[in-house]
């Protein structure tokens, strides 16, 4: 009867904190999350707004597919060369003043890409633009780390990367209205394009400085006991990191097998995400040479408007059963097959749900295949560990600009590119399933007693 008692008493101390944990991560979701959200629009608009702009820009300063290709290309070399190092920055300056830095410095440099007059003009602010940018992602993974604990990541990690799909489907449509100001003050619509979507990034900059916590006891947001709460499920949830780390090695090895996995998911992942940002919108103008802009926008915007419901869905689901692997595999299985029906089915209607299946599975992943690899590494490795794979994962981008330029420009056709993207998808998911299958052959292990270092 004692012990019952006592059982009953623990899991009613239990579910109380649970709930008061409820509480506070849903006060960090108003007070913190959503402002990050803000801010990664306004990064991953002025990453791939220049897709949107693809015609009007090529045609004014004489790009070929190949060399508009290469201006992506250039971006993202960048941008993966000075990932770790920014996070190494991170870790120096803080997160308020490294992030609101580099933040006022891609706005300027984006702006400025409304005065591009060639090619080499617009590969140096490319560049520029690159190196501001290449902090932010993995800097941002991070600090929700800091925030959210696992049970709670993968729906954190959804809303910050709804950014993605959110973007590039109000962005087309925005960007869409704004080419429409040609001429305007004697400036073409895509100089109006990069001016507009670049100043307030400079704003933004400078609101970080002032108001962003460094961790959640900087937070004037959090009472004290709100303070306690979080920052104890995070110890809590550390020291089990910490003991578990200690049974499997001695030794934390930086870059091992799962680590390198983890890195070639992600390639495959942003690959596609990478066509959907710079080529779908041309893919579609093709298609539909006689729409408008603002109708193209509104195309575009069709799959990225199926991704954020699948994503909240699947990260949701995720988060609910704690399970990572199934939730990344099938996407990207169904992604594949989207890139195929793109490429080769003739009926337009069967294409666009290509396109869509293709968006959910890159978008969509992301928010959990973060999680995944955040629960991978070891607490010592994250700085660089995470950094490592944005930069590995980003890469995509750099072969699928240069090579999807290339062969449009060879074959005057987008299916090829497409059965790249198909491609690397089915690749991307049977990693993950030898991921599933090697999980669980861990616990059949563990259960007869036995453990197998990575």
């Amino acid at each position: 009867m004692e012990s019952n008692q006592n059982n009953a008493s623990f899991n009613t101390h239990g579910k109380q904190d649970q709930e008061k944990l409820n509480f506070v991560i849903k006060k960090v979701h108003k007070k913190l999350l959503y402002f990050l959200l803000i801010l990664f629009i306004f990064s991953f608009l002025d990453r791939i707004n220049i897709g949107f702009v693809g015609k009007q820009l090529s045609a004014d300063l004489g790009l070929t597919a190949l060399s508009f290709g290469l201006a992506n290309t250039i971006f993202y070399i960048f941008y993966i060369c000075f990932g770790m190092p920014s996070n190494l920055a991170l870790r120096k300056l803080g997160t308020r003043i490294w992030i609101g830095f580099i933040i006022i410095v891609w706005g300027v440099a984006s702006s400025c890409t409304a005065f591009a007059t060639d090619e080499k003009s617009l590969y140096i602010i490319r560049a520029i633009v690159g190196i501001a940018e290449a902090g932010f992602m993995p800097g941002m993974l991070l600090y929700l780390t800091q925030w959210f604990p696992s049970s709670h990541r993968s729906r954190a990690n959804a809303i910050f990367m709804l950014a993605m799909p959110f973007t590039a489907m109000f962005g087309s449509v925005v960007t869409g209205f704004i080419l429409n100001m040609h001429d305007f003050q004697g400036l073409s619509g895509w100089q109006w394009v990069f001016l507009l979507e670049g100043l307030p990034c400079i704003i933004l900059g400078f609101i970080v400085f002032a108001k962003l916590p460094n961790t959640p006891k900087d937070a004037k947001w959090l009472n004290e006991d709100e303070k306690n709460i979080l920052i104890n499920a995070l110890e809590k949830e550390q020291t089990n990191e910490k003991s578990k780390s200690t049974v499997k090695s001695s030794s934390f090895s930086f870059i091992n097998s799962s680590v390198i996995r983890c890195a070639l998911v992600y390639f495959c992942i942003v690959t596609t995400c990478g066509m959907i940002n710079i080529w779908v919108p041309q893919i579609v103008s093709t298609a539909l040479p006689n729409a408008s802009t603002v109708m193209t926008g509104i195309v575009v915007a069709i799959p990225h408007l199926v991704t954020i419901f699948a994503l909240f869905f699947l990260c949701s689901h995720s988060d609910k059963k704690q399970e990572r692997y199934w939730h990344t595999f099938i996407p990207m299985l169904l992604g594949g097959i989207g890139w195929l029906m793109a490429a080769y089915l003739q009926i337009g209607s069967l294409q666009l749900i290509g396109l869509c299946l293709a968006c959910m599975a890159g978008f969509s992943t992301m928010g959990i295949f973060w999680a995944f690899a955040d629960e991978s590494l070891d607490n010592s490795a994250k700085f660089l560990g995470i950094a490592f794979i944005n930069a590995v994962g980003n890469s995509a981008t750099i072969v699928s600009s240069f090579l999807i330029g290339f062969l449009k420009d060879l074959t005057q056709s987008f299916a090829t590119g497409m059965l790249y993207g198909s491609t690397l998808m089915f690749i991307g998911a049977v990693i993950m399933l030898s991921f599933a299958l090697k999980r669980n052959q861990q616990r059949k292990n563990l259960e007869n007693g036995i453990y197998i270092n990575d």
